[in-house]
C-alpha cells in the first residue's frame, strides 16, 4: 500500500504539475489582456462565485462525503449495488445542482450585490463603481452555467479515484486553461470588453472537462444511467455527511468571499491584487497539498473499513511528512521571490510594476498559512474517511470566525493585506484545531521520527533563505532589466534555494528511505 500510495502520489503531482503550469499561462495572459484594472476586479469576481459553489457540490464537501461511502459500497465486491449508487446519487446531486444552476443564472444581479455590497451601494448612488456592479451581473450568467459542469465533473473524477485511476481528474483541469487561453487570444478581439470572452472561457471549459470524463467512466464500467435516489440508503448516508461539510471543508472558499466582499469597499485593484497573489499560492498547494490529499482519501477510508488503527496513522503520518518537506520550503520561498515572481510571471501589457509590488505584499501574508493550508487538506481526511463531517465543521466554523475577526482587525490598518493575513491566520487555527482533536481522541500522533524529521526541514529552510537572501538583488535591479535577465535571475535564485535546502538535508542525514521507513512500516503491519 505504501508504495502505491506513493506512485498514486506523484501521478497527481505531475498531472497537476501540467494543470498548474498551465494555469500559470493563463493567468499571465489574463494579466497581459486586463492587469489590475477595474474589469480584472470583476471577471475574478464573477469566476469566484461559481468557484466557491464548486468546492462545496464537486470537489469539497460533496468529495469528502461520497468518497468513503462509494469505498464502503466497493467493498462490498457486488457491482450492481455500486452502478445502482452511482446512478443515484449522480441523479440527486445532478437534480440539485440543475436547480441552484438555473436560480444562479435568473438571479445573477441579487448574488453580485450581495458578494459585491460596495459596488452595488456605488450603484444606487450614482458612483463610478456603479459600473462594476452592472458588469458583474452581466458576466455571473455566463459563468455560473460552469458549476453545473464542474459538478459532475468533480462527480466523476471522484469515482475514478475510488477506482484508483487518479491520472484522469488531476489532468482534467489542463482543459479549463486551454479554453480560457484560447478565448483569451482569439475571441476578446471580438468584443468591445475583453473580460466577456474570459468569461465565456469559463462557460466552455466546464463544458470540455465534462465531455473528456464520460469515455473513462464507461471504460471502468460506471457510466451509468442517473435515477432520482433521494430515500436511498447510501445516497441518505452521503447527504447526512455532506450537510455539516459543505462549511467544514469549504472554510477557505467561505472566508475568500468574506474577503471579496471586504475588497470591494476597497481601493480599485484590491481584487485583482489579491487574486495574482492567491494563484501563486495555489501552485504548490494544488501541486503538493492537495495531490496528497486525493490520494490519501480513498487510502484512509479502506484503512477505516478493515479497522486497521495501525495502518490509518502511519498514512497519515505519511502525509503530513509530505505535506512539510514539500510546504515550508515552498511558503518561505514565495515570501522572499514574492516580487521577482510575479514580475517574471505576470510583467507585461496591463500589469505594471506598481501591479507586482501591490501584489506581493498579499502574497507574502498568504505564504506565512501555506504549511497550515496544506496540513488542513491532509488532517481533515483523518475524519471524512472515519465518516465524520461533525467535528471538522465545527472548527471550520470556528476558524471561519476567527478570519471575520481577523478581518475586520486587520482590514483598517493593512487593507487588502489585512485580508490576506487574515486568511493565513485563520487556516492555522483551523489546522491546530483539527489535529488537536486527532491527537485526543488517539486517532493519530505525530510520531518523534516524524519530529526530528521536521526539525531537519526547518534547519534546511533557514538555510536556504539565507542564501536566497544573500544573493539577491535589489529590488531597484530587477525593475531595470529586460524580461529575459530577470527570468535568469529568478531561475538562478530558485536553483541556489532548491541545491542548498537539498544540501542541508542531505548533510542533517535525510534519506529518500526516511519517507519510504513510514511506507515500509505501513506495509510490514498490512
Amino acid at each position: 500500500m505504501s508504495k502505491k500510495l506513493l506512485k498514486s502520489g506523484l501521478i497527481v503531482s505531475f498531472m497537476t504539475l501540467i494543470s498548474r503550469v498551465l494555469g500559470l499561462v493563463r493567468d499571465v495572459v489574463v494579466a497581459n489582456l486586463l492587469g489590475a484594472n477595474a474589469a480584472a476586479d470583476v471577471f475574478f469576481f464573477a469566476n469566484k462565485i461559481p468557484n466557491f459553489l464548486r468546492r462545496l457540490f464537486a470537489e469539497g464537501a460533496f468529495a469528502q462525503a461520497f468518497i468513503p461511502v462509494l469505498t464502503e459500497v466497493e467493498e462490498q465486491g457486488d457491482r450492481d449495488r455500486l452502478r445502482l449508487f452511482i446512478a443515484r446519487v449522480s441523479g440527486t446531486l445532478g437534480t440539485i445542482v440543475t436547480v441552484v444552476t438555473l436560480i444562479g443564472v435568473i438571479a445573477s444581479p441579487v448574488l453580485a450585490a450581495l458578494f459585491g455590497t460596495g459596488w452595488f451601494l456605488d450603484y444606487l448612488q450614482g458612483g463610478e463603481d456603479g459600473a462594476k456592479f452592472e458588469l458583474a451581473a452581466s458576466m455571473l450568467r455566463i459563468t455560473f452555467p460552469y458549476l453545473w459542469f464542474i459538478t459532475l465533473v468533480g462527480l466523476s473524477g471522484a469515482i475514478l479515484n475510488t477506482l484508483n485511476q487518479f491520472a484522469v481528474a488531476a489532468f482534467t483541469p489542463v482543459l479549463l486553461n486551454v479554453a480560457i487561453i484560447a478565448c483569451a487570444i482569439y475571441l476578446s478581439p471580438m468584443f468591445a470588453e475583453p473580460a466577456y470572452a474570459l468569461a465565456w472561457g469559463v462557460f466552455f471549459g466546464g463544458c470540455i472537462q465534462f465531455l473528456f470524463q464520460i469515455p473513462y467512466l464507461k471504460r471502468a464500467g460506471v457510466l451509468v444511467k442517473p435515477q432520482w435516489g433521494w430515500n436511498d440508503p447510501a445516497v441518505t448516508k452521503v447527504r447526512k455527511l455532506m450537510i455539516p461539510a459543505l462549511f467544514g471543508v469549504s472554510v477557505s472558499q467561505i472566508n475568500l468571499l468574506f474577503d471579496t466582499l471586504i475588497a470591494s469597499f476597497l481601493v480599485t485593484g484590491s481584487i485583482s491584487w489579491l487574486y495574482y497573489s492567491d494563484r501563486l499560492l495555489e501552485f504548490p498547494l494544488g501541486l503538493f497539498g492537495i495531490a496528497i490529499a486525493t490520494v490519501i482519501l480513498p487510502t484512509l477510508s479502506r484503512d477505516f473499513v478493515s479497522d486497521n488503527s495501525k495502518q490509518f496513522a502511519a498514512n497519515m503520518d505519511w502525509g503530513v511528512r509530505m505535506v512539510s518537506i514539500l510546504g515550508i520550503p515552498a511558503a518561505a520561498g514565495l515570501f522572499v521571490l514574492a516580487e521577482p515572481m510575479l514580475l517574471v510571471l505576470f510583467q507585461r501589457g496591463a500589469f505594471t510594476v506598481e501591479t507586482a509590488t501591490f501584489a506581493s505584499y498579499s502574497l507574502m501574508a498568504y505564504s506565512t498559512g501555506l504549511l497550515s493550508f496544506m496540513l488542513v487538506k491532509v488532517l481533515a481526511p483523518g475524519f471524512f474517511s472515519r465518516q465524520d463531517t461533525k467535528t471538522p465543521v465545527k472548527y471550520g466554523i470556528w476558524s471561519m470566525m476567527a478570519n471575520m475577526g481577523f478581518n475586520l482587525i486587520l482590514a483598517i490598518p493593512f487593507g487588502y493585506v489585512g485580508l490576506a493575513m487574515a486568511t493565513a491566520l485563520s487556516g492555522t487555527v483551523n489546522a491546530a484545531l483539527l489535529y488537536q482533536k486527532l491527537h485526543r481522541n488517539g486517532v493519530y500522533q505525530v510520531s518523534s521520527e516524524t519530529l526530528m524529521f521536521l526539525f531537519r526541514v526547518a534547519l534546511a529552510c533557514v538555510s536556504m533563505v539565507a542564501a536566497v537572501m544573500y544573493f539577491l538583488p535589489d529590488m531597484t535591479q530587477w525593475y531595470e532589466w529586460h524580461w529575459r535577465q530577470q527570468v535568469w535571475q529568478l531561475g538562478l535564485l530558485i536553483l541556489i534555494g532548491a541545491t542548498v535546502f537539498i544540501s542541508v538535508l542531505l548533510l542533517l542525514g535525510v534519506r529518500l528511505r526516511h519517507l519510504q521507513a513510514v511506507q515500509a512500516n505501513v506495509q510490514a503491519d498490512t
